[in-house]
């Protein structure tokens, strides 16, 4: 009796399913896709620039050399004896101040002895003069014989000759005296005992070791293929950057005329002034020295120049928009020197070139714009 009621029943639930709306049902269950991120904003890469400005580019050739003091002096003893006084270390001294001297209690009674000696040279020699004088006109007048009046001159000449011996003997002794000090040849400072006190030594000995650091001077080797461009009196800087000292400018005052064979290089030479004595030998110094000048020049850091598949380029600040970009640009370089080198085409003057921060650059970017502390890069 109830079966026309179920089978109306079975028939809305039909129609109720064949109603639901699509997607629902077991799909209604999952979360909606997320909306689209916003747009972020363009990047802006920090930069430091620099200006360029034509200039004179100096082009340098840079070797490494040790610093000597140019007045250096080991001295050595010139006679036998005992080392009585060594001058202290450290000490300044004065040419011709005495350094060290050796016992000179013989050498002063040889020196003594030699005196007596010529004395008594002397008396012989002037007895012998006046018997010369005296027996001469006898002799002219035949009162007594050739051959007397002969033995007369030859006992003169020896008595002169005895004398000149024992002057030459007083001479050597005074001079042996005399090298038992040793004396400072320059102004200086005593830099090495190379003896001790009370010590025997005999000629040729080393005693001791006298510097003077107010003027030095730096050796260095010069490859060879710079021979043709390196003169004497050429400018140089001398660099000390392991001791964090200014550098210093002087000359040129020795080029070698020949090449080392070992490793083909010659011989160059630099004096400097050493007034506060900052610096002391056998520093390692760094000798730049100047080849060419080259006027009207543009030069950037090497740090600055991209070098990739595409050549050689720098990144300029292109400001023909509101907002700074990035500008590659491809150039030519040339001269190197020091951590600059020359540019020869690809940049004008008054280009703002990057120097800190080209390598996070590609075209276009834009960028916020320090200026670099020194208009132009250094050579150190």
């Amino acid at each position: 009796m109830n079966c026309p009621n179920r089978s109306i029943l079975f028939a809305c639930l039909t129609l109720a399913a064949a109603c639901q709306a699509p997607g629902e049902g077991k799909d209604a269950t999952k979360p909606a896709a997320p909306a689209p991120a916003a747009p972020s904003a363009e990047r802006v890469t920090q930069v430091e620039v620099l200006k360029l400005v034509p200039r004179t580019f100096e082009d340098r050739i840079e070797v490494t050399g040790a610093l000597e003091a140019v007045q250096d002096a080991t001295l050595s003893a010139q006679s036998s004896g005992t080392v009585q006084s060594l001058v202290e270390l450290g000490t300044a001294v004065q040419r011709g101040q005495v350094l060290a001297s050796l016992d000179a209690d013989l050498l002063a009674a040889a020196v003594r002895q030699a005196e007596a000696q010529v004395e008594v040279a002397q008396t012989s020699a002037a007895l012998a003069e006046d018997n010369f004088n005296r027996q001469k006109p006898l002799a002219d007048d035949g009162i007594i014989s050739a051959l007397e009046f002969k033995n007369i001159s030859a006992q003169r000449a020896q008595a002169q000759a005895q004398l000149g011996q024992a002057q030459a003997g007083l001479t050597q002794a005074r001079k042996q005296l005399a090298n038992a000090k040793v004396v400072a040849p320059f102004a200086g400072v005593v830099e090495a005992h190379l003896v001790e006190r009370g010590e025997q030594v005999n000629p040729g000995r080393s005693i001791i070791r006298v510097t003077d650091t107010r003027t030095l001077k730096v050796k260095a080797g010069v490859p060879e293929r710079y021979a043709a461009d390196i003169k004497p009196g050429a400018a140089v800087r001398i660099a000390f950057n392991a001791y964090g000292l200014a550098p210093r400018e002087g000359r040129l005052t020795f080029v070698g005329q020949t090449i080392d064979a070992k490793n083909r290089t010659f011989q160059v030479e630099a004096e400097l002034d050493n007034p506060d004595g900052a610096l002391k030998p056998e520093m390692v110094a760094r000798l730049l020295v100047t080849r060419a000048k080259l006027a009207d020049s543009l030069a950037v850091p090497l740090a600055a120049v991209i070098r990739d598949e595409g050549g050689e380029a720098v990144y300029v600040v292109d400001r023909s928009a509101a907002q700074p970009k990035a500008a590659r640009r491809v150039v030519n370089t040339g001269v190197t020197s020091g951590n600059e080198v020359v540019i020869e085409s690809g940049l004008a003057a008054g280009d703002e070139v990057v120097v800190s921060g080209q390598t996070n650059l590609t075209q276009g970017d834009l960028v916020e714009v320090s200026p670099r502390a020194d208009a132009q890069a250094k050579v150190p």
